[in-house]
Formats: structure tokens, sequence, C-alpha cells
């Protein structure tokens, strides 16, 4: 049996392969699959505008090719966990 942290690990990049493929690209997250994923994978997401959502594309794609790799991901999520472990230590 798998560990929690190798679970949590294997879910985060099941998660992301689950919203890449719908735009026919295997490899990246689209701004439509992006925001498919926030509103139904985080709490935070149906909370979001789309204005939001475009700022944190921008903002994730860090070599502007328009699209969120697994890298790119991969850094906006240890930015979520940073937030969730600092709201944890208040």
């Amino acid at each position: 049996m798998a560990a929690p942290l190798d679970q949590a690990i294997g879910l985060l990049v099941v998660t992301f392969q689950k919203y890449t493929s719908k735009d026919g690209d295997k490899n990246s997250l689209s701004k439509k699959e992006l925001k498919e994923l926030i509103q139904k994978e985080l709490t935070i997401g149906s909370k979001l505008q789309d204005a939001e959502i475009q700022t944190l594309m921008k903002y994730l794609d860090c070599n502007g090719d328009e699209v969120v790799n697994f890298q790119e991901d991969v850094t906006f999520l240890g930015a979520m966990a940073m937030m969730y472990n600092e709201a944890l230590c208040l």
C-alpha cells in the first residue's frame, strides 16, 4: 500500500492529466481546462471570476505559450500548499 504522501502526489498527477486532454494536448492545460480544474477541484474555484482566472493563467504561464504545463501547475499547487500551511499555523 502506498504511503499517504505518495498517494497525494499521485492524485496531483492524475488530476492534472484528467483535465489536459480535453482540448487535445495531453501535456498542458488551456485556459478553459485550467478554469474547469480550478472550479471542480478547488474549494475556492467557485468563488473566482473569469477575470481572476485569466490573471492566474497569465501568472502561471511563465514561458508565455498560453497554456499551463505540469511544471507551471506544480508551482501553482506549491503556492496553494504554502497558503494552506500559513492558514493552519494561525
